[in-house]
């Protein structure tokens, strides 16, 4: 059967990440939006008063009753790939092809670097995501040019991801670049200021991982 693409309705994915902020879920879940919740996630979606269109897991961390209304794809808890990667795929499977995540940082360390690294598993099936937390917008950048617009002030951070270097571009910045090479394991990328409002930053090769602290 084919897949029917879902352009401009986004998924949003709510994680199972502890101690998430349910003002936050509610707030960044806007009309229209389609829900899946991995796991403890679906607790998470409760507090928020978030209404999900799915619930993916083995729901080893969910204590509590499922109610029968909702759409369940339940997983085996032996299993090679997280409950948040499977909520992904299946949202790809589903057509969509934007990704909001919440709830994927801030908890276990290995569960954000999986999380992380689902950024580039979006991207590589030719959709967009983000990671948003009530502190930082996590994104992957590709080859390519983006523009940032209304971050002045804000503090940003960029490090070479799931490549040997990336080498980038920067204007709009407090410390400015040009075709600097940004290495793996040194993380030179660290504590930059966006000094306009509406800053680019330009990936030449590799790609990166770019960290936004929201707070002012």
């Amino acid at each position: 059967m084919a897949i029917k693409i879902n352009e401009n309705r986004r998924c949003v994915i709510i994680s199972g990440a502890p101690g998430a902020d349910p003002v936050f879920v509610r707030k960044n879940v806007l009309p229209g939006d389609y829900v899946i919740c991995a796991d403890r996630g679906y607790e998470t979606a409760v507090k928020a008063g978030v209404t999900p269109g799915l619930l993916v897991g083995d729901f080893d961390s969910y204590r509590g009753t499922i109610p029968g209304e909702y759409e369940v794809i339940g997983l085996c808890p032996e299993k090679d790939y997280s409950d948040t990667f499977h909520a992904v795929q299946e949202g790809i499977e589903r057509g969509f092809r934007r990704f909001a995540l919440l709830a994927a940082t801030g908890g276990r360390l290995d569960h954000t670097l999986a999380n992380l690294s689902l950024l580039e598993y979006i991207a590589d099936n030719g959709a967009e995501g983000v990671i948003l937390s009530e502190n930082e917008t996590i994104r992957l950048l590709q080859k390519g040019e983006y523009r940032f617009e209304n971050m002045a002030g804000k503090t940003f951070s960029v490090f070479a991801f799931g490549c040997k270097e990336a080498v980038i571009s920067y204007s709009g910045a407090k410390y400015p670049l040009k075709n600097g090479k940004l290495l793996h394991g040194m993380a030179m990328g660290l504590s930059n200021i966006f000094t306009s409002g509406s800053a680019e930053i330009t990936v030449h090769s590799g790609q990166a991982v770019i960290i936004i602290n929201t707070e002012m």
